[in-house]
């Protein structure tokens, strides 16, 4: 009988420790390979990651207002878009995070107390290089040029970048797009830049679609996500061709929900947000770390995009390297919460005029 007892208190002991090394938090993004590849990159590498349960979700802070006012939190860690994390951190949704470690290693400052730094993805211009066997398109004038590249432009069914893009491709830098946004008269060169391309533009509002397009040679360009066209460039084979010129940077974090289970939360934050972990995800998807030592990392390691048969250099489908930097438009969460209403609702007026 005392065997027995002994035997189970150290089983009880061994449980203890053994819990102690598995997180139990619910990590909560936008499905796909964009979660496969944090799967992968965060999870996976975490000491813990045993103990994370995923799901998907489709973005919006409904769910997550109801769960913390309703006092029962299911879910820990969420993937939100930049005009979400600084509404659920006002709001008192999120945990406020200590940003010491990282700040001044962003390409761009944190848009809320409550965040940690993920990725960049972009609306980027492409095309076909077989389309192009000639002189090819090397930038954002060219896109709005219909003289000089004759064919249909794939444009999304909303404003977001095709405005900052307008301007830069009516010779607004980059750097001073939205100085320009914020008066009448840019917003009005802006959809006067549109008007040179309405009567040529196919409009695609799901993510695949413009690469179809392109693919069916409907279309001569197109914009599109940046992971899109690099999946079917890096995975498929593609003979598709960036033009990063003015691509527009959105920014994506992860925060954890106030109520839930805040410590492992946070823990896990700090190991996914680590540069090694920001590098780490470009092995399965072609989006920018928000981590400037990031692309070092990735700079040495290269090849570095997991692929069977061998692997391939990612840097030049990242639009965060500091080429493409250079060249690109880092969205303005705060310029479009403030004002992005009235420019959807003359936007819908334009594609409908």
């Amino acid at each position: 009988m005392r065997k027995a007892i002994k035997a189970a208190f150290f089983g009880l002991i061994s449980m203890a420790f053994v819990g102690s090394a598995i997180a139990d938090i619910t990590f909560v993004s936008w499905g796909g390979a964009y979660t496969a590849s944090q799967q992968k990159a965060y999870i996976d590498t975490w000491s813990k990651g045993s103990g994370v349960t995923v799901e998907n979700y489709n973005g919006g802070l409904g769910e997550i207002k109801a769960q913390v006012e309703a006092g029962n939190v299911t879910w820990d860690v969420v993937d939100v878009l930049p005009d979400q994390a600084i509404t659920g951190c006002d709001e008192g949704l999120f945990a406020k995070v200590d940003q010491s470690s990282f700040l001044s290693d962003l390409v761009v400052p944190p848009v809320s107390d409550c965040v940690v730094p993920q990725i960049f993805w972009a609306y980027t211009a492409f095309y076909d290089k077989a389309a192009f066997p000639g002189k090819k398109p090397k930038n954002i004038k060219d896109f709005f040029d219909v003289k000089k590249f004759p064919g249909k432009r794939g444009i999304h069914t909303w404003a977001n970048a095709l405005i900052e893009m307008a301007l830069v491709a009516d010779g607004v830098k980059a750097s001073k797009v939205y100085d320009v946004m914020s008066t009448p008269e840019g917003i009005d060169r802006a959809f006067a830049k549109l008007d040179t391309i309405k009567d040529h533009v196919v409009f695609w509002s799901a993510g695949s679609k413009p690469l179809e397009l392109v693919s069916s040679g409907e279309v001569v360009m197109a914009l599109a996500y940046n992971g899109r066209i690099g999946a079917a460039i890096l995975s498929e084979g593609k003979g598709f061709e960036y033009i990063w010129d003015a691509t527009v940077l959105e920014q994506e974090y992860l925060v954890a929900i106030k109520g839930g289970n805040e410590a492992e939360a946070l823990e896990f934050m700090a190991h996914a947000s680590s540069a090694e972990s920001n590098a780490e995800q470009a092995k399965y998807i072609p989006y920018g770390p928000m981590r400037k030592s990031s692309i070092g990392i990735i700079k040495k390691g290269e090849p570095w995009f997991v692929k069977e048969g061998g692997n391939i250099d990612i840097l030049p489908h990242m639009p965060t390297t500091p080429k493409v930097l250079k060249r690109a438009v880092v969205a303005d969460p705060v310029w479009w919460a403030d004002n992005g209403a009235e420019i959807h609702e003359r936007f819908g007026a334009w594609k409908g005029s």
